[in-house]
């Protein structure tokens, strides 16, 4: 009986963290980190450009890669500023429209200056921005979205 309640004791010690290996992957959610999104040698003053980051998210066992695109305006200080690519009235993805110097989106009419604020339609924040850091010549972001609709900043 004693030989028995060893076993028992040995087996549960055993499993313990065997479990926690299988379910503890299934119970995280892993964000990306610092992604590549190109040279900022190429950036002109006051011209926004779209740039496209890969973006893998990991839940548990699976990993999903994503092209995600971004807005990327370099202003005449040398400040850099990053855009998440959608309105934050519904969401719709908006465009730069040089001739009139607007972020413009086509779903409700939301339109958005060089630096992001809104100055026509319904949109109830300016755009987000994502934060960024420049390693050498390369700039890199920390992919985010967020609530539409909402006149508060919220990540999801």
């Amino acid at each position: 009986m004693l030989t028995g309640w060893i076993a028992a004791a040995i087996g549960a010690t055993l499993a313990v963290p065997a479990i926690g290996y299988f379910i503890g992957p299934a119970l995280k959610r892993k964000t990306p980190g610092w992604l590549h999104a190109g040279s900022i040698n190429t950036l002109v003053p006051d011209q926004p450009v779209q740039r496209e980051v890969e973006v893998g998210t990991q839940e548990g066992w699976f990993t999903t890669q994503t092209t995600k695109g971004v807005w990327v305006v370099k202003r005449p200080t040398g400040e850099i500023r990053v855009y998440n690519p959608h309105c934050t009235h519904l969401g719709c993805a908006y465009n730069w429209n040089p001739a009139a110097r607007q972020f413009q989106c086509p779903c409700h009419g939301g339109v958005y200056d060089l630096d992001g604020r809104v100055i026509a339609g319904p949109p109830p924040r300016s755009l987000d921005t994502l934060d960024y850091r420049i390693d050498g010549e390369q700039l890199e972001i920390k992919y985010e979205n967020f609530a539409s609709g909402s006149p508060k900043r919220i990540p999801f």
